[in-house]
């Protein structure tokens, strides 16, 4: 079994307060192993968004514990917890959250920016990040100028630039196409299996199952269910695949 880079244990969280406390969480465990791509599926409102945010740091759990790579959330306050995102800890967005007025590379050199990492080798390595994921020609493009795909990998190469043990993604193709987002699911897949990240991505879209190593089913909070897809290499979901 590989190395756990993100373990949820016993983890609960509560939102809002008084008479509108919801417990989005009750007493979460989970390991998000490196060389693998977990994928995190339940219905509208199952707690799949405040799971990923828990994890990434983004949220402190109400109660139990968040490991990332061996260092424990727990106690941290918000200056560590944003720490340990930024050293750890890599995200995708659905709606990508790119600045319009800023180019492909000063895009993704923004998550090196918030590291210390400027000048000419920052921006070799943001570069690099893009090329890997074949925007190579687009690395002067702004937003505007791109396609949603690219507009998701330029997103994605933000995401890796600075090397992260972890990716977790929130709903990544649920603004593209069928082509794209099968495209994307592959990137993703490839980078869990060729870096040994840890990959998490939260989704509804049970056509995307063959990309996954593991599936997480959540229902009103808890864990339910986990399911073994694919312990080989990623797969093209085709429709004869039957997922």
């Amino acid at each position: 079994m590989t190395e756990a880079i993100i373990e949820a244990k016993n983890v609960s969280k509560n939102l809002g307060s008084g008479a509108g406390q919801v417990t989005a969480l009750k007493d979460v465990n989970l390991s998000l192993r490196g060389g693998e791509l977990t994928m995190l599926m339940g219905p509208s409102g199952s707690g799949k968004t405040t799971l990923l945010s828990v994890l990434g740091c983004m949220l402190a759990p109400t109660s139990g514990m968040v490991q990332v790579c061996g260092i424990s959330s727990e106690g941290a306050n918000v200056e560590q917890l944003a720490t340990l995102r930024r050293e750890h800890v890599g995200f995708v967005f659905q709606q990508y959250h790119l600045f319009p007025t800023l180019t492909a590379a000063e895009n993704v050199q923004l998550a090196l920016d918030l590291r210390g990492e400027r000048g000419t080798k920052a921006k070799s390595r943001s570069f690099d990040a893009l090329a890997k994921l074949g925007l190579a020609q687009k690395i002067l493009s702004y937003p505007r100028e791109l396609s949603g795909g690219e507009q998701q990998r330029v997103a994605i190469a933000r995401a890796i630039v600075s090397d992260p043990s972890a990716i977790l993604a929130d709903e990544p193709t649920a603004a593209l196409d069928g082509v794209n987002g099968q495209a994307i699911m592959r990137i993703l897949a490839s980078i869990a299996k060729a870096s040994g990240r840890g990959v998490l991505v939260v989704t509804h879209d049970s056509r995307l199952t063959s990309f996954a190593n593991r599936i997480i089913y959540i229902e009103d909070g808890r864990l339910v269910g986990e399911e073994i897809v694919n312990a080989g290499t990623p797969k093209l979901l085709t429709a004869a695949s039957g997922r």
